[in-house]
Formats: structure tokens, sequence, C-alpha cells
């Protein structure tokens, strides 16, 4: 490819409205440019990146007995209703009615798709299975930000395993396990595999793959002596064990004006410090009225509280749901006394005594709350959200806390598909069985952000050969120059001939220009021709990562390029 008959779009300057790291320069360097909030176009750049991606995640794919489906984005609207997600997930989901009248959307991922074609399958003879596509999803992402890492419309890979025993399940989730390694290491990431909630998918387990970057947004704790991961949705800690005071008999009201706030009682005369608070927060639940009680000093980390319950169908209550509820308005509310609505306490309240609540009465609370004695929880769930330095579960050493992006995840999803959709094997005594599934997903374009955010400098993308658009380019610093032409033309073909993926830079431009137009999008490898090095039959070897050069005779720049190249490609 000639620079001077390829669209590579580069920019002095980053995006108004860009923060990620990654999208910066994605958009700077020409591989990506944005249509609308959450949609972008690649560009030539970003389709030769992608499209390696692609090539990496399909071998290992293959590598491990998959076969590569395409099925449509577009899908009717009955096979989600038999799974129950077209109510469920209604929020994310782009909806549409054709001119029959007939409801559809555009698919945001395919479990029920496949598992509607996994019917055709007969015999447990037929298992294990292991299916997978490369198709575009939608997504009605409420607030689609930092570039690629959350659009609206992308690309993803996922596969889906099938299997008749629980056995088989585990097996193909462990070699998705291993593939998912392999994946990302060969495109240069080194993500931390960590527990996590499996959502509104359903399922035993699920595993995500999480790279630590400021631009994330799911938080993982980690222990860094015994090797415990969780997201933070999942998370667990070990607390130190609370000796209470007995307290009274009975819970005593008192008067707490202008107390709205867990500070507010803190600092409040005859108040309580925040461990020793219950925080009483309103929930709807499958449209049911839920009350969720933490310790004062504790966070709800809601999808731990949608797990627990069942339902990923949940919202907070409005200041009007929740007088009609208990006659108060937040910061005096508690659940001593109440009957009637569900109330689910976090696990750190259990046995706990002489604790401060709201009184359900504004401006008041009551002191001396013996949990288990004054108040009727229905449901004991681990709610609280983990904060760093919290002993880990496993060890007792502190646990750390960062923001990740998630580049892949992977699910049990057992039967809950296979059943809805009505995908049966007949087993050795003629039984019909429901298929056994998991699925496993990794985003292309996700993952080409992700490797940008993990490779960069000030001078622009540092690219991984493995995924870098071009591997190597030539410059020729006077294109005007004959000779100099001819012989960067040369080295060029060369390179080409050798299966390197090679750029030529004949454009008639300042040195400086070509160099950081080269360093921005972030090539490897750059051979430099011009007029005074070939006089002394010298060209100068460039390499991006590390931004170390040397001269070398022009006849060996080649060869030498094509043997670095070869050791670094993964």
């Amino acid at each position: 490819m000639r620079w001077t008959r390829a669209f590579l779009p580069t920019l002095r300057d980053d995006p108004a409205d860009a923060e990620a790291v990654s999208h910066k320069l994605l958009v700077r360097a020409g591989f990506v440019r944005q249509l609308m909030s959450g949609a972008y176009s690649l560009l030539p750049l970003g389709m030769r990146s992608c499209n390696k991606i692609e090539g990496i995640i399909r071998e290992e794919m293959n590598r491990i007995g998959g076969q590569e489906f395409r099925l449509p984005a577009i899908l009717p609207a009955e096979i989600w209703q038999k799974s129950g997600r077209w109510d469920s997930v209604d929020e994310i989901m782009f909806r549409l009615r054709d001119r029959h009248g007939a409801d559809i959307c555009l698919g945001f991922t395919h479990e029920e798709i496949f598992a509607w074609l996994a019917r055709e399958l007969r015999s447990y003879k037929e298992l294990p299975q292991i299916w997978y596509q490369f198709q575009t999803k939608f997504r009605d992402e409420p607030r689609p930000k930092s570039g690629l890492l959350r659009v609206r419309e992308f690309v993803m890979k996922d596969s889906y395993s099938l299997d008749v025993a629980p056995e088989g399940l585990d097996h193909a989730f462990q070699q998705h396990f291993e593939a998912y390694r392999r994946i990302f290491e060969r495109c240069g990431l080194d993500p931390v595999a960590v527990e996590a909630s499996s959502g509104d998918m359903g399922g035993s387990e699920s595993i995500e793959f999480m790279l630590a970057s400021d631009a994330g947004e799911d938080w993982v704790a980690s222990c860094s002596t015994c090797g415990y991961a969780a997201n933070i949705e999942k998370a667990t800690s070990t607390l130190a064990e609370v000796a209470d005071e007995a307290g009274p008999d009975a819970p005593e009201k008192f008067a707490t004006p202008g107390v709205r706030t867990i500070e507010d009682l803190v600092t409040f005369q005859g108040g309580a410090p925040a461990d020793r608070q219950i925080k009483t927060l309103v929930y709807h639940v499958a449209g049911e009225p839920v009350l969720v009680l933490l310790r004062g000093d504790h966070g709800l980390v809601e999808q731990k509280l949608a797990d627990g319950l069942g339902s990923g169908d949940l919202r907070a209550a409005d200041e009007a749901e929740i007088r009609t509820l208990l006659g108060a308005g937040p910061g005096s509310l508690g659940a001593v006394g109440v009957s009637g609505p569900r109330i689910v306490a976090d696990l750190a309240l259990r046995g706990r005594r002489n604790l401060v609540t709201g009184a359900n009465d504004d401006d008041h609370h009551v002191r001396g709350v013996d949990v288990e004695r004054d108040i009727a929880v229905t449901d004991w769930l681990d709610l609280r959200e983990v904060e760093g330095g919290e002993p880990c579960p496993l060890c007792d050493n502190a646990l750390a806390v960062a923001k990740t992006i998630e580049v892949g995840h992977i699910f049990k999803l057992g039967t809950r598909y296979s059943e809805a959709l009505g995908a049966t094997v007949l087993d050795e005594n003629g039984k019909a069985l429901p298929v056994i599934m998991g699925s496993y997903g990794i985003g292309v374009g996700r993952t080409l952000a992700a490797v940008v955010e993990r490779w960069n400098d000030e001078n622009g993308i540092l690219w991984p050969v493995s995924v870098a658009p071009f591997e190597a380019v030539v410059t020729v610093l006077n294109p005007k120059d004959v000779e100099t032409l001819e012989t960067g033309q040369r080295l060029y073909e060369q390179l080409i001939a050798e299966g390197i993926d090679a750029l030529l830079d004949d454009r008639d431009e300042r040195p400086g220009v070509k160099f950081k137009d080269a360093e921005l999008i972030g090539i490897p490898y750059r051979i430099t021709v011009g007029p005074k090095g070939l006089a002394e039959g010298k060209a100068e070897l460039f390499r991006r990562r590390g931004a170390s050069k040397r001269d070398i005779d022009v006849n060996k720049a080649a060869e030498a390029v094509v043997n670095s190249v070869l050791e670094d490609r993964r």
C-alpha cells in the first residue's frame, strides 16, 4: 500500500469530547470516525487491525473445535418471548415493528437463536458441539462513552457450547477459558480472570476477563497474595466481628430534627457512628416493594440485590412511593415493626444489636435496635460493596479495588434457554434431555480499544505486531529523488514478498510530518531512506516500541525488519 493512495486521515488535535486515551488516539490516528453517539465508522486502518483480531479469535476458536455460523441481526419477538427476555431487557433492546405489524428487534446477543437452531439436534451422540459467529450487536446504551469501549453497535464473537452432561459444560467452559487466555496474550493483553455476576444471562457461574485501566467502568477487588479476584458486583470480604452492648429491652424513639443522612446522624448529639446505624432503602423488585437494609457505612451493590432476589426488574422507589409505604421521607426510614413488604438485610447486620435507624416518622429515629429481635427480616443476602483495604475472604490480606475494562465474559448457562426453546436430545435410554449450554463473548472493537489503552505513549499508539494495521513502513524522505524513491520501493517490495504487511510512505511531506504520522498510527517498524544515507549505503531502522534506532546497510534493511517482525509475531 502506498501512502499517497491510502485513506489515512490523521489529526493533530484530540477530539473535543474524548476522555479515554483509546478514543483520542483511534480518532487522531485515523482508525475510526464517530457518526453519532455510540456509533462509529471503522476506517481502513481500523478494519485492518480488527480483521487481525478476528483472525486470532477465529484461529483459537477453531483450535477447540468451534464451527462458525452467521446468524441474522434482525430477530423475531416470538423467540425472545419464549425465553422471557422480551420483557426483562426492554430498556437495552432496539425494537421495531415491520410493515406487517410483526414485532422484531435488533439482536444484542444470540443465546435464544442458537438454542432455536439446536432443536435440530436429535441424539446425545451428536454432542458436544461448539458453535460461534462474528456478528453485529445492538444495545440501546443510556450513556455511550469512551469511544469504542461503550457503544450502541459493535461486532462480537459469541460462541456457544452444547452438551448433554454438566461435566461436558465444565470441559467446554475450561476450553474457552484457556482459548481466551491465548487470544488476549496474542493481542498483547494481560487481563485478570475474575468471578462475576451472570446478570440477566442467568446460569450458575461466570468469569470476566478484566484489564486494569482508568478508562474502565467496572471495579474489581483483588488480592495480590492469594490471587482472589472478583467484580465488585460479586466480590466479598471478611469483616471484623463487632461486639455490641446489649442495649435496652425495646427500641427507644428520639427526635432528630434536620437529620437526613448517615453523616448527619453521626454528628448529631446523641446520634451514632455510621457502623452502628441501619441504612434503609426502598426498591421495587418485579413490581413489589422491598426494604433493603445495610450498615450505615456500607454501600449497596444493586446487582447483588438483583441476583439475590432473582430478578433484574428493580428500581429505587421515589419519595412519593416511599411515603405511601412507610409514612415518612428518606432520612427517617427504618424497618422496626414493619410488616407486609419483603425485608432484605445485608449479612453484616446479622446478630447486631443496640443500633440506630429511622423511626418512619420525619425527624425521628429509634435507638437500641436488635436486628433479629425487632425487624422481621425475610432474606439475608450479601449486598454490600467491598472497599479497598478490607480483608480478602480467602487469606485475610488486604484487597485492592481498581477500575477495569471487561474484554471478555464466559457463562455457564445450563438449560435455561434450551428448555425455553425446546432444544432437547435423546439419551442412550431414549429419554429427552434439555441441551446444556454455555455462552462466551469477546467484543472485537472493545479489544481494539483495550489494546490502545494498554499500549500507548506521548506520541501515539504502540501496537503489538500481531494486531498492528501495518507491521512496517518504508519512509522515503525525498520522493522527488529518483534513486531514493526506487530504493524505498525496492525495500517495500522485498517486505511484501516476505509476507510483511508494509506501507510505503511516498508522500512529498517534511520528514517530521512523516515520522509523527507513523508514530501516531503506531507502526512497529520503520525503515527510513534518504539521499544522505544512501550516499553512504545506509538506511535507518526504527523500532516504535522503545524508540530505538540504528543505521544499517541498506541492502540488509528489509531482512532485518523481516526477522524482527517474525520474532514479534504471536
